[in-house]
């Protein structure tokens, strides 16, 4: 649709329904030469609720002006943020974040194959934005940094040094990404002016800025992740959201603060350009607006009851979510969510072993802990001609000792330096008075002739990089694997490389975050 808009034409549906635009002059400069370039951050934190809906609504907005759309899930502001998201739940919950948006998305038939997603952690912790965090601390008043994070960031009596940060990595991360603009809500006004006069100080461009109005919750007031009955959250069940919405301020001819009325005017209208107000024959039917102000009218003057229009709303509502509760519905999506957002109220749950009515235990590959490795050295064991006794880094501390039967097949150069696949969660096991601490993954092909290649992660990889089995990249792995359980062989047994030499489980790619493990040259071969 992008490219059948005047400049004027998408610079009009970019800007619909915002708050502010600082910078616009500039956005219609830039659409006259080409296609916007914009990101929208969210920090990983509480779960994402309906409220996230607003925000969504505009991404497909951009979209269809043909900009370049880019989403940052923030998991170091997360952490930076008070620790709203504890370090050892990071992880959890930006995969939960990345699959939770995405189904949000879906649901609004937005097309994700022109959305580039990223995380912080990905670029933040790299030297370069280090040390321009570094630059940014030698020019930023204490003043400045605390008034720009005043509204974000969680205030409290004595605040952390992280909190003061937060705004300077945010500003940055409009260079990092390339764009031309960042979006958010008006609440983000002070960081992005914080933006706007700090990032020229570094040598870097003056970014554009969109921001949201302040959409009042569905039940009213701000929605907030932490208040469970100011929000409908995304799974919630039919008979959650039609509980909470009788809930819902929404006096009769009140159009000021209604968070049902802003709900159809920034989520739901623009979707469809219409909204149907579902009415019994006696009261006149249903009627169908084209015009977000005529419902809006007609709501002022109570020609539109508010139990009609909330009952319209859930219908609207139920609608968007039932593809994201079926998604969600599945073991592994219910695990990831309750380790992303342990319910702190429920005691230790009673060992599996102990729980009779437990049947037996699924074997699923995310039990495996798989990472990327790099080997440091490479020598022969002492006592075993055909072993080799190689030091590997998996991302610890101290690098771990890994034997492997690969004398006959992998010349030792060729094994010195390289990026390989380690499961690191088996038992360490003595092989010939070494102990080995992980196993090598190795694609191979039986016979007279045997041949064996390690697996090769994506070049960019850095060591302990997770390696993951596609549509498994949540849930934790075991501690340590149970010899008897025989986890590995049995997930092993489906193990093999395609004709196109990437690494399957049951036809889904080995992956890490950059993309899949692949092996040279042994098509149809099996891995172990």
């Amino acid at each position: 649709m992008g490219d059948c808009l005047t400049p004027d034409g998408k610079a009009e549906l970019i800007t619909r329904n915002l708050q502010e635009v600082l910078g616009e002059d500039k956005l219609k400069e830039i659409l006259k030469e080409r296609e916007l370039k914009v990101y929208w951050g969210t920090a990983t934190t509480g779960k994402p609720h309906v409220a996230y809906f607003v925000p969504m609504s505009k991404i497909a907005d951009f979209l269809k002006a043909g900009c370049e759309v880019t989403i940052l899930f923030a998991d170091l502001h997360a952490y930076l943020d008070n620790m709203k998201a504890p370090w050892e739940l990071l992880e959890l919950r930006t995969r939960y974040y990345e699959h939770v948006i995405k189904a949000m998305l879906q649901s609004i038939g937005v097309p994700l194959e022109k959305l580039r997603f990223v995380r912080g952690t990905e670029y933040q912790l790299s030297k370069e934005y280090t040390l321009d965090v570094y630059r940014l601390s030698s020019v930023v008043t204490q003043h400045d940094a605390k008034k720009a994070g005043a509204e974000v960031v969680k205030q409290v009596e004595h605040p952390l040094l992280s909190g003061l940060l937060y705004p300077g990595l945010q500003a940055l991360d409009e260079e990092y990404l390339k764009v031309d603009a960042q979006f958010g809500g008006v609440d983000q006004r002070k960081i992005f002016t914080f933006a706007e006069k700090y990032l020229p100080a570094l040598g870097y461009t003056k970014r554009i800025h969109l921001m949201n109005p302040m959409v009042p919750g569905l039940t009213g007031g701000k929605m907030s992740s932490s208040e469970e009955e100011s929000k409908i959250d995304l799974l919630d069940s039919p008979s959650d959201v039609k509980k909470k919405l009788k809930k819902a301020f929404c006096e009769p001819g009140n159009v000021e603060n209604n968070g049902v009325l802003s709900f159809v005017r920034h989520v739901l209208f623009p979707l469809k350009s219409e909204f149907v107000v579902l009415r019994d024959e006696k009261y006149g039917g249903n009627k169908t607006y084209t015009d977000v102000n005529e419902l809006e009218k007609d709501f002022a003057e109570q020609n539109v009851h508010p139990g009609d229009l909330k009952a319209s709303v859930e219908k609207a509502l139920n609608k968007l979510l039932d593809p994201i509760r079926e998604k969600f519905n599945s073991p592994e999506m219910k695990k990831l969510s309750n380790d992303a957002y342990p319910d702190p109220t429920k005691q230790k749950a009673v060992p599996k072993a102990q729980n009779k009515s437990t049947g037996p235990e699924e074997v699923i590959p995310s039990l495996l802990d798989l990472r990327v490795g790099k080997v440091l050295s490479v020598s022969r064991h002492p006592d075993a001609e055909t072993l080799y006794v190689e030091t590997v880094d998996v991302g610890e501390e101290t690098p771990r000792t890994v034997v492997s039967g690969l004398v006959k097949y992998v010349p030792s150069e060729e094994l010195l330096g390289r990026s390989i696949v380690v499961l690191c969660n088996l038992k360490p096991q003595k092989m010939r008075g070494v102990e080995s601490q992980g196993m090598l993954l190795c694609a191979s092909i039986e016979g007279e002739n045997k041949k064996v290649e390690p697996l090769d992660p994506p070049p960019e990889c850095v060591p302990g990089e997770r390696v993951y089995i596609e549509g498994y990249e949540y849930g934790e792995p075991e501690a340590e694997l149970k010899p008897k359980k025989k986890v590995f062989e049995k997930l092993q047994a489906d193990f093999k490389i395609s004709e196109d030499l990437f690494a399957l489980w049951k036809e889904k790619k080995f992956l890490t975050k950059v993309g899949p493990v692949t092996c040279k040259t042994l098509q149809g071969g099996g891995i172990s």
